[in-house]
């Protein structure tokens, strides 16, 4: 059964495309059929699984305004192994056309409905803020990956992201859900890294995952060779991070389809 995460957080700077672009890859290295999809203007994951954004003839933004097909799109970056629906500057211009357009908020759902069973997870990578492609990606998701670094502000922008995904389940998705909250560039060293810690698992127990990710010079360095990590340097700490990431979510999978609680 295919799986839909948006990988999102309303807060910049939390490493939302990282993981995205990570755990696609991990996932696809457990041999998973993946597709990702770049619904980030910036198109930082298109870059990051080394296709060149400027290059692009058509992108996510053609899909989503019904000016091409799903094939016409999806490319499938020779690097990172999963497939991908890359993303440029364009879809500034989907936000105009979304907002005026017949069923706005579930375009990017119409679409992902049509192909999933082609894939065991499709991944979105959501712009930093709360707009129309971000609400597209809740939309379509059967759960959030919420991203997070262990500070106070993140734990602020964290409680404003939860009322929107409560919206969001309200209206338009009754079936979205927290998939889990990942901790990233994380230092067990720091004094207010281990209150935020302790917060996190105080209000929402088994859904933080087990596995942190690191701060990590490798996992940095990776987007600007526009290959993941686990490509580039797979013996790095932040590519066995995502490693087992992936394999934490699988596990979690099969135990929920077991009935394990």
């Amino acid at each position: 059964m295919s799986k839909v995460l948006a990988i999102a957080n309303q807060k910049g700077g939390v490493g939302k495309t990282t993981t995205s672009v990570n755990l696609a890859a991990s996932l696809k290295i457990t041999r998973k059929n993946v597709l990702l999809i770049d619904l980030d203007p910036q198109g930082n994951a298109t870059m990051g699984s080394g296709i060149d954004k400027n290059a692009l003839e058509k992108s996510v933004y053609d899909l989503l305004v019904q000016e091409a097909g799903f094939d016409e799109v999806v490319v499938r970056p020779e690097e990172a192994g999963y497939d991908l629906l890359p993303a440029n500057g364009d879809l500034v211009a989907a936000e105009v056309d979304l907002i005026i357009g017949e069923n706005r908020e579930t375009r990017l759902r119409q679409i992902v409905v049509a192909i999933k069973q082609r894939y065991d997870f499709v991944v979105i990578d959501c712009p930093p803020s709360l707009n129309m492609l971000t609400i597209n990606a809740l939309a379509a998701a059967d759960g959030v990956v919420i991203p997070m670094q262990c500070e106070y502000y993140a734990l602020e922008g964290l409680s404003a992201l939860m009322d929107t995904i409560s919206t969001i389940k309200d209206r338009l998705n009754p079936e979205l859900k927290i998939e889990g909250i990942l901790r990233t560039m994380y230092d067990p060293r720091n004094k207010l890294t281990t209150e935020v810690n302790g917060q996190l698992f105080n209000y929402f127990g088994d859904a933080v995952y087990r596995t942190v990710v690191p701060r990590n010079v490798r996992l940095a360095e990776a987007p600007s060779y526009g290959k993941p990590a686990i490509k580039y340097d797979k013996r790095s700490r932040g590519a066995i991070a995502y490693l087992a990431l992936a394999g934490e979510m699988l596990r979690r999978h099969d135990e929920a389809a077991a009935g394990i609680s």
